[in-house]
């Protein structure tokens, strides 16, 4: 058994279906932004902490070198 349905329902479902998907894509931007800026607050506590341990110390941040490869 099927149900036919009227050639009137499937534009407004399918509205309705591309106004969810509309609504589903903004919240998901909404989400993505909230965690980027949590992440962003999270690093700039986190090297604030770290610099303020290295000043303590009296420690100068490792410069970070490369060692010069060695010819075969």
């Amino acid at each position: 058994m099927t149900i036919a349905s009227s050639p009137t329902a499937q534009p407004s479902s399918a509205a309705a279906m591309k106004e969810r998907r509309a609504q589903d894509a903004a919240q998901a931007m909404r989400d993505h932004e909230a965690k980027r800026v949590a992440t962003l607050a999270k690093t700039a506590r986190l090297r604030a902490i770290r610099l303020a341990k290295e000043a303590e110390a009296g420690e100068a941040a490792p410069k970070k070198t490369r060692s010069p490869k060695k010819a075969r």
